[in-house]
């Protein structure tokens, strides 16, 4: 097989690109680095192209090696023929491979085995040879008795025949494709309440009801649905089946199957073949379609969860404040940190002013001291257990004091799993793990991407069942978005922590951490060329690394954008080709594009040496260098009252933040205790099949209330005009 040109056809780009991609992932390249840096290699191809390079060459490698496996032991057996060898050689995926190779795998003892070692396969292949025999055939079973191989009568040898033929129908690959192709077809994906739930099951609340009765074609059924089956069967409050029509399938097995029409021997064949189908090939298959449906459910549901993840981190941070986090809480109290405008740590408290203790003023008090100490004009308030009551504490005390300050809510997934991190214990070794949460709730403000890269991706709590798909390929797609986030955005290396640098392109753990620990040596780095002198740097690594890191007031200006050290020279002479040097590029960059507009871009590439694609980016980052590109996303919502649910009404139109994106819909954040629920069917005037296609996580949206139930605490939303 041609990998690359398997690869190009399926992406729809050529050969060419694909086997330059490969040759840079093979010399140490990463995806972030070729995307930005090796565009006139490339053709251009973007992030998501490189990524499906990865995994289709991962995917078809994989494929070619088990290819050769199966060549080799069935060659072995000296069973390979020149046909089987092409059929094999062509197939394109896995479960081809392993259809072609079950005749020839080596078996565990089955009927059919058992059978052929009393002598019996020759009567099987009689039978299968001779449709129009007209002989007695009773003469011909007799003949296979043989008491001392436990065949004592002509039913058992017909019987041990049956048993052959059977496993041969079973093993042929184009039954196995043609079974396959008519149950996902034409089955029916059936779920009931258990009949005997489990005794995990039978303690808990059954949230399963919608799935009592409930029937899909297998080729419609939606992914989340196959999600909420698949947990509802494995906490044993389900019971699923497939329901389709046997004798259609049995019949589409004979057909495929057998040459002739008819045989004289068609009785004893179907059953054969309803007893190949039942015991051997129905519960592989049914198997095979139910793990297909799970994991086209589970990349769906990884896409959604990456995609809202991203879209997270790219929270524009909010700069220059002093921000007061709060970490609400019942009978453990609401603890409080204060972070100046760098994110550094300034001082904790913890106040408790719900139930039990209510201690509403003393709590009050607190607040307003370490706001006008600390001069806080940010309070970040996290979003779980009595969030919303702390919400109306910050609210009052703003009304009662006329504080000119705002709130916003901030989500604290992960936080306690970062409290109770290596990374948390490192950077705040004298605080207990209670307090450490609410310094990153207010420092998510500030950063989000800085502060959330500290934390599992997965436990950041964007996306539905997370904990159900396929872990190994969620953390796989998880750290790719981060990774992908982090380079996008670019990292100060002065500032920056080590969780944070570990995803710079190039960098591993123990590099990030000498690079840490270099700094705290010298002091702040004045130049790219200095990450030379870190412990584990070489020369690839620095290649990789250098362009995403900067370095704000550094002796070079070039340093402080995305430019890679490699082009420095280039710029240089653009820059002189405009009569200009690098210290005016805060201030000339427009100028820069104005003369390669008047020249011609392509005249003016070739002139400094690099492609036209470098040239544009060069010329981006001239206009606008340090410039942070989450500064383009929408700003989050910033309050100084609360609205309680009461007070909504129908027809009543709100701004909201979009919190989580699903299936279905949207979790919009409209200042109320509970999020609303804005149904796809409720995003636009026109039919809506993706919700990711019209909505993100971070976006601010006008919304309409359309149905309010307060004893069910559900706010329904419209965005329909």
């Amino acid at each position: 097989m041609n990998i690359p040109l398997v690869i190009a056809k399926e992406l729809n780009i050529t050969e060419k690109q694909v086997v330059t991609v490969i040759n840079l992932f093979s010399e140490g390249a990463t995806v972030p680095f070729v995307a930005r840096y090796r565009k006139e290699h490339t053709g251009g191809l973007d992030e998501d192209y490189l990524r499906n390079i990865e995994d289709r060459l991962s995917y078809l490698t994989i494929l070619e090696e088990r290819k050769q496996t199966v060549l080799k032991s069935i060659e072995e057996q000296g069973k390979l023929t020149e046909e089987l060898r092409n059929k094999i050689v062509e197939a394109t995926k896995l479960q081809e491979v392993e259809d072609l190779y079950l005749p020839y795998k080596p078996k565990r003892k089955t009927r059919g085995t058992i059978a052929k070692a009393k002598g019996l396969e020759p009567l099987a292949l009689f039978i299968l040879a001779n449709p129009k025999y007209d002989g007695i055939f009773d003469e011909i079973l007799s003949q296979y008795i043989n008491e001392e191989l436990g065949v004592n009568t002509i039913e058992d040898a017909l019987q041990g025949a049956k048993d052959i033929i059977a496993e041969m129908i079973s093993e042929s690959a184009d039954v196995r494709q043609v079974t396959r192709e008519v149950l996902y077809d034409d089955a029916l994906l059936v779920s009931s309440e258990a009949d005997a739930k489990t005794q995990k099951a039978a303690n808990a609340k059954d949230v399963y009801q919608t799935y009592h009765n409930f029937s899909c074609p297998l080729n419609k059924i939606k992914q989340y649905q196959t999600l909420a089956i698949n947990r509802g069967e494995k906490e044993g409050f389900l019971k699923v089946i497939l329901s389709f029509n046997q004798p259609g399938v049995l019949t589409a097995i004979y057909e495929k199957y057998f040459e002739y029409d008819e045989s004289v021997f068609d009785e004893i064949l179907e059953e054969v073949v309803e007893d190949s189908f039942l015991r051997l090939i129905l519960p592989s298959i049914e198997r095979e379609l139910r793990n297909q449906l799970t994991e086209e459910a589970d990349l769906h549901a990884i896409e959604i969860f990456a995609s809202n993840l991203r879209q997270l981190l790219l929270q524009p941070p909010i700069n220059n404040r002093m921000i007061l986090g709060i970490d609400p809480g019942f009978v453990s109290g609401s603890k409080l940190a204060v972070i100046d405008t760098t994110g550094k740590y300034i001082e904790g408290a913890t106040i408790y002013p719900h139930p039990p203790q209510q201690k509403i003023e003393a709590a009050k008090k607190i607040l307003l001291d370490m706001i006008n100490r600390h001069k806080v004009n940010l309070i970040a308030i996290g979003n779980g257990t009595a969030s919303r009551e702390t919400e109306q504490l910050v609210a009052d005390l703003i009304k009662e004091n006329k504080l000119k300050i705002h709130y916003l809510i901030v989500s604290e997934a992960g936080a306690s799993v970062y409290s109770a991190s290596e990374v948390a214990k490192s950077e705040f070794p004298d605080l207990e793990a209670s307090q450490r949460g609410n310094i990153s709730i207010a420092r998510r403000v500030l950063d989000p991407l800085a502060e959330l890269v500290k934390i599992d991706p997965k436990s950041i709590g964007v996306g539905l069942y997370q904990h159900d798909v396929d872990q190994k390929l969620l953390m796989k797609k998880l750290d790719d978005v981060v990774e992908s986030c982090v380079n996008y955005v670019g990292v100060d290396v002065n500032t920056a922590s080590a969780s944070l640098l570990t995803y710079v392109s190039g960098l591993n753990k123990r590099v990030a951490n000498n690079l840490i620990k270099h700094r705290e040596k010298i002091g702040r780095f004045k130049n790219r060329q200095q990450l030379m002198e870190v412990t584990g740097m070489g020369e690839k690594a620095f290649e990789q690394c250098a362009g995403f890191l900067r370095i704000p007031n550094g002796d070079n200006p070039l340093d402080n954008t995305s430019i890679h050290p490699e082009s420095y020279d280039a710029t240089t002479k653009l820059l002189k080709l405009c009569e200009l040097s690098t210290t005016h590029i805060n201030e000339k960059g427009n100028l820069v594009e104005l003369f390669v507009k008047t020249k011609g871009s392509a005249k003016i590439a070739d002139q400094i040496g690099v492609g036209e694609p470098t040239l544009i980016d060069i010329l981006d980052n001239l206009k606008k260098p340090g410039r942070d590109p989450r500064e383009e996303m929408p700003a989050p919502i910033l309050r100084s009252d609360v609205l309680k649910m009461e007070d909504l009404q129908e027809g009543m139109k709100l701004k909201g933040t979009v919190r989580n994106v699903v299936d279905f819909g949207a979790f919009v954040d409209i200042g109320v205790k509970q999020d609303g629920l804005l149904h796809i069917s409720q995003i636009a005037n026109k039919y809506v099949k993706n919700p990711l296609e019209l909505l993100k996580v971070g976006d601010i949206i006008d919304v309409t209330v359309v149905g309010i139930d307060i004893p069910k605490q559900r706010i329904a939303l419209s965005m329909i005009k």
